[in-house]
């Protein structure tokens, strides 16, 4: 397996990428436990791909061409506009295996949010801002823990990607950049 992947995006320059787009819009299965040698593996693919990007708060394991359920976030180490500050290391990550959402509380609230496989497009979504959350760690530990505020966000963002679920699906404003406008209105009415 190679070191790091390609990161899938719904398009590229001026044209749709249906291949990509296709497993994007899976939804992805459940990973059996006791982990087996490909789980790991594509836990490992996962972590080193995102480990190499400096401008990802988070990355789910359908986003690099595998519909399995597994996400990797920061969890610290951002900039006061949310942006990763560029210094994460290991520690200031999460992996979460099967993750499932089983308490959102708080008054939603709405932000700008990009995406990776849908590049130079920010989209305005409500979330919670605060989440519990059941699953299992990279190493098959179980896992149930309280995320708040804009990590709260990060993890609700991939795990919609674990249900074929994209930020250009939701209705809030959409924002690109104005050279790029008319193919951004041809792609977007495409889906």
């Amino acid at each position: 397996m190679e070191s790091v992947a390609r990161v899938l995006t719904l398009w590229r320059d001026e044209e749709m990428n249906e291949e990509d787009t296709r497993i994007l819009r899976t939804v992805s299965s459940e990973v059996p436990f006791p982990l087996r040698e490909e789980d790991r593996q594509a836990i490992k693919l996962l972590i080193q791909t995102f480990m190499e990007r400096d401008d990802a708060a988070g990355l789910s394991a359908p986003q690099i061409g595998i519909n399995k359920r597994i996400i990797i976030f920061r969890n610290r180490g951002f900039e006061k506009d949310g942006t990763p500050d560029g210094k994460g290391t290991k520690r200031d990550v999460e992996v979460l295996v099967n993750p499932r959402i089983t308490q959102a509380r708080g008054e939603l609230v709405v932000m700008a949010e990009g995406c990776l496989s849908c590049p130079e497009v920010r989209v305005e979504i409500a979330r919670y801002p605060e989440i519990k959350v059941r699953g299992f760690d990279q190493y098959g530990q179980k896992v149930n823990k309280r995320y708040l505020d804009y990590v709260a966000r990060i993890v609700q963002h991939e795990i919609d990607h674990l249900e074929g679920k994209l930020i250009v699906d939701y209705q809030g404003a959409i924002y690109v950049p104005k050279k790029r406008l008319a193919v951004f209105d041809r792609l977007l009415a495409a889906k």
